[in-house]
């Protein structure tokens, strides 16, 4: 039976054609938006009718194959147990959930439960929904916070515990189980629990990780954060060396046993109120008891025949990935070779002007009122396309708009997810930099966000980074920090086609379009879509910043248009799951070219 659905009641709406952004606490079903429930599947299941397996060949870990369901993320335990629910006939969305627990466990640089992000849900029955569950400001937060006293940004924002915003992946969890959840929430967070109790192996990047950032926490003070992830005598965990989380694993089974409701009210609540603000922080109980998860109206839209569904405010990354592709479709960019210097000069002076203004007029709706039927408008992207020169590059400050966009940590994490009856999901979430402030919550090992840094922490002057911010993004008591995350799905016909997302700051955006397009524009698949370079403009700095994979020659032809080329090793890491058009079968697909991760599909 389906779950019980409370009643939405809207706080703030803003309609822009097909969007609308709304604060609420649960989906409206008035419309017949509830999803009936998903029937049982067993490993060994017949095939569903009509789908068979996709084209091509399994790539362990990197690609799978499957028929009943398929999990895509950035860390192989966290996969397997995601797949795993799936095949006990759980829903998509109760995989996700148990993915997002388990990555609270084995990849602690961005899986959390002391953050926040954002999750877009598509049922069987072409119903989309977007679920905002960032973090917030505190109460006790302030507008100057993080400056000193001549006015100037310091690292208050970005390091120790008054640099965390109230988390909300718990609570946003249980919103979505509440709603499409199919098996019980203890089966769900259980797999969780005995990761952190009983420990798993670290693989060789992981523990290289490990031993960089405990030295970090020792050096900013937080030796007992450090001692969570290293050796009983204070040396460096190695590859092969089991991470046991005993803290962690006790919260989470309070989580189990008692609910979502545990870590925001109640003994558990006040502990944690009680030792961040023992520390320097500025939470109280009252900032925990009163978060709650949004359900917002995602942004859908059409391109070049594709339904896209992705994440409203306060993720800008469903306005930009909008107008990106928009501007894509005006500029007929599906004529040019795919990854020749053509195209990804045309894309860039289309991220060019995307990001021109992204910063500037972009928020938490639910405080800040945004131009969002001129930046949704397909108008309004043609007209920013007409002075684009096909042989010159424009210079950065001859484009209109408003403020450099703030940098943004690329230790973010995205999975994707897809049941056999084809609901989908896609998630991505985040406790900011890795590790977040680099330190746990004492007593917990629940490691706290740094998303405060997120905001504009000094609009009108520059920070930290030497960047101006914008009054939309200003510190406000109980405000969500805008992000990039653009966690999005695809589809054709009425029929699934992808689910896609990316972590990477500012790049997650471009990343998704740059698949988005892959898919639609050049018919690539996935498996090789995803291993493929990719380019990133977002203004400012004015250069194109790309991979190291990129052709040479490609380089030199955009360096003769004028454009500044910067190489980095990567960019983003696309944990996708494609549906492929002829067989209905899904084809999954980790980023494992540019870090860890697992695909798993059957």
């Amino acid at each position: 039976m389906a779950p019980m659905r409370s009643l939405r009641s809207l706080v703030a709406l803003v309609l822009v054609g097909s969007f609308a952004c709304r604060d609420a606490t649960a989906p409206d079903h008035s419309s017949g938006t509830a999803q009936a429930p998903i029937p049982s599947v067993s490993a060994e299941a017949a095939a569903p009718k009509g789908r068979a397996m996709p084209s091509g060949a399994a790539e362990a870990p990197r690609v799978a194959l499957g028929i009943h369901g398929a999990v895509s993320s950035q860390e192989e335990n966290a996969t397997d147990v995601g797949l795993a629910i799936l095949k006990k006939g759980g829903s998509a969305v109760d995989a996700a959930i148990a993915v997002g627990f388990a990555l609270a466990v084995t990849h602690p640089s961005a899986g959390n439960i002391g953050g926040g992000g954002f999750m877009v849900i598509r049922t069987s029955d072409g119903k989309a929904f977007a679920l905002d569950y960032r973090e917030m400001a505190p109460a006790a937060a302030s507008r100057d916070m993080y400056l000193d006293k001549k006015g100037n940004p310091t690292r208050g924002s970005l390091d120790g515990p008054k640099a965390a915003g109230i988390p909300g992946t718990v609570r946003g969890f249980a919103a979505a189980h509440e709603e499409f959840g199919k098996l019980p929430w203890k089966d769900l967070v259980a797999p969780a629990v005995a990761l952190a109790k009983d420990g798993f192996a670290l693989d060789e990047e992981t523990a290289g990780d490990l031993a960089r950032v405990t030295k970090k926490m020792r050096d900013l003070g937080y030796a007992d954060t450090a001692k969570l992830f290293e050796k009983a005598d204070g040396s460096a965990l190695a590859k092969g060396d089991k991470l046991v989380q005993p803290e962690l694993a006790k919260v989470l089974q309070t989580i189990a046993d008692q609910g979502a409701d545990a870590f925001y009210t109640g003994a558990l609540a006040e502990k944690m109120a009680t030792e961040v603000e023992k520390a320097g922080g500025i939470w109280k109980a009252s900032d925990l008891s009163s978060y709650k998860a949004k359900w917002r109206d995602p942004i859908v839209f059409q391109y070049r025949g594709h339904e896209i569904v992705t994440m409203p405010p306060p993720s800008a990354g469903g306005v930009v990935l909008k107008q990106l592709l928009a501007m894509s479709q005006a500029l007929q960019l599906d004529k040019q070779p795919w990854r020749g210097a053509e195209e990804v000069h045309l894309f860039s002076e289309a991220m060019r002007r995307a990001y021109a203004d992204r910063n500037l007029l972009l928020g938490d709706p639910d405080f800040v009122k945004m131009p969002l039927e001129k930046l949704l408008d397909p108008a309004y992207a043609t007209e920013r396309t007409k002075n684009i020169d096909p042989a010159h590059a424009t210079p950065s400050k001859d484009v209109s708009a408003g403020l450099p966009a703030k940098p943004e940590s690329p230790q973010t994490t995205h999975y994707s997810v897809v049941d056999e009856a084809g609901n989908a999901v896609a998630n991505t979430y985040t406790l900011n930099t890795g590790y977040g402030a680099k330190v746990a919550i004492a007593g917990t090992g629940v490691l706290l966000n740094n998303e405060m840094d997120d905001f504009a922490t000094a609009p009108g002057k520059p920070n930290v980074f030497g960047l101006v911010q914008g009054e939309a993004n200003k510190i406000e008591p109980n405000k969500r920090m805008l992000s990039s995350m653009t966690p999005t799905i695809v589809s054709k016909d009425g029929e699934l086609r992808a689910v896609l997302g990316s972590p990477g700051g500012p790049t997650i955006t471009t990343t998704v379009a740059q698949l988005t397009r892959a898919l639609v524009d050049y018919q690539v698949p996935l498996d090789k879509a995803v291993p493929a370079f990719r380019a990133h403009h977002q203004w400012m700095p004015d250069e194109i910043i790309t991979e190291q994979s990129i052709p040479n020659e490609v380089v030199a032809e955009l360096e003769k248009k004028g454009h500044k080329v910067s190489r980095r090793e990567r960019i983003g890491h696309a944990n996708c799951i494609e549906v492929d058009p002829k067989t209905r079968g899904f084809r999954a697909v980790a980023d494992t070219s540019r870090a860890n991760g697992k695909a798993a599909a059957y």
